[in-house]
């Protein structure tokens, strides 16, 4: 069942990826504004680069303060250690969502025109 899942699914991002190639227009009747484009497929690649970097993120401390509060359940007296620990933890993944939004912001802000 596992097996025929992923063959499907690996199926259907093949051809979700090849259907640009084959109804793909000729160079000549192609639109010649492409700065629009850009900046559309640009805006849409950056959405969907900070959804992924705050959900990555928010998992991240979502199973990190799980675990900072089942040990300080199972031993209060080290709460403090824990607590330490947990939040250099806590900006250290905080610090990747900043990283991509840093990088979505170039490229969003970026004009590969400007020649």
């Amino acid at each position: 069942m596992k097996k025929t899942m992923v063959v499907i699914l690996l199926s259907l991002t093949l051809l979700w990826l090849l259907a640009p190639l084959a109804f793909a227009e000729e160079a000549a009747a192609a639109p010649t504004n492409s700065k629009i484009y850009y900046y559309a497929i640009a805006a849409l690649g950056c959405g969907l680069a900070i959804g992924l970097a705050a959900l990555g993120t928010g998992i991240g401390q979502g199973i990190g303060l799980s675990k900072a509060c089942e040990g300080v359940a199972r031993n209060p007296g080290v709460s403090g250690k824990i607590t330490t620990t947990l939040i250099i933890g806590l900006a250290m993944i905080e610090s990747l969502a900043i990283y991509a939004l840093v990088v979505v912001l170039i490229i969003l802000f970026m004009n590969p025109f400007k020649i």
